[in-house]
């Protein structure tokens, strides 16, 4: 790949709701403002498609398919502004009960990745898999945008490392967070952390995107592969752009050379 590759991205951060048509249209917005500002790949976050705290059974009620409404609307914006947009989903599952969590990305002339979240959000007194169908393990969900490589992964992937090692063994150079991570105590900071380790741990950028307070955390941020927030949100609706720079990634790993002396492989249980 390109020595030169560089691409900007935006996280936009905003309250999904239980109405896809008015979710719908602010995507619209943001992408618009996006686009608007330089931006080539433009993440929004989990469940962008439809939205209810505590979930209830209207989550299964408002799934799609990969080829509704929710994905073709994404499709016409990326062509409309030739960009990549990275978006959560509720996807219809087969027992009609449960939905998948998941992330697609697309452009214009249709689905880039998709990613279906593989560990979900049974903690700090939730129960995720009651209302959703577990991804399986297996081929790393990747895309390519202007000679960089992007993995996918969703939210409470987020705290198991192996995952985005995965990625990065894919050949990832930023991991894509798309999240709805639950406020609580000290969950600020298990965020802002947890992104800051994925990429230093990786040298790969992590481009996040939150949902806002008062359900989420917000703080969607872009981290260069030191572990440095180049751009962020704070806790309200709104856009960060930054780009993300193969050049970047060689410095620190000229320095840090870490993916290249490790000993041990990362392997599905």
């Amino acid at each position: 790949m390109s020595e030169n590759a560089a691409v900007s991205v935006a996280v936009c951060q905003f309250a999904p709701t239980a109405s896809r048509s008015d979710n719908r249209d602010r995507i619209a917005a943001l992408t618009a403002d996006a686009a608007a500002r330089g931006a080539k790949l433009i993440v929004f976050p989990e469940y962008s498609s439809y939205f209810v705290d505590p979930m209830d059974a209207t989550l299964a009620a408002n799934a799609e398919e990969l080829d509704g409404e929710f994905v073709a609307t994404l499709t016409a914006l990326a062509a409309d502004y030739a960009v990549v947009i990275v978006a959560g989903l509720a996807e219809r599952a087969a027992d009609g009960h449960r939905v998948r969590n998941t992330v697609v990305a697309v452009r214009g002339d249709g689905i880039l990745a998709v990613y279906r979240k593989q560990h979900l959000y049974d903690a700090f007194g939730q129960t995720e898999s009651d209302w959703v169908e577990p991804g399986d393990p297996g081929e790393s969900s990747t895309f390519e945008l202007g000679g960089l490589r992007f993995g996918l992964m969703t939210c409470y992937d987020l705290r198991f490392p192996e995952l985005a090692r995965t990625l990065v063994d894919a050949d990832a150079d930023v991991l894509v967070v798309p999240a709805e991570w639950v406020r609580g105590p000290l969950k600020e900071h298990h965020w802002t952390t947890l992104l800051a380790a994925r990429a230093i741990e990786n040298t790969v950028y992590v481009v996040a995107a939150d949902h806002p307070t008062p359900i989420g955390v917000g703080h969607s941020q872009i981290v260069d592969p030191q572990g440095v927030v180049i751009a962020g949100v704070g806790t309200t609706e709104g856009i960060a752009v930054a780009p993300v720079e193969r050049a970047a990634i060689d410095r620190v790993r000229t320095v840090n050379p870490s993916l290249r002396v490790r000993r041990y492989a990362v392997v599905p249980r």
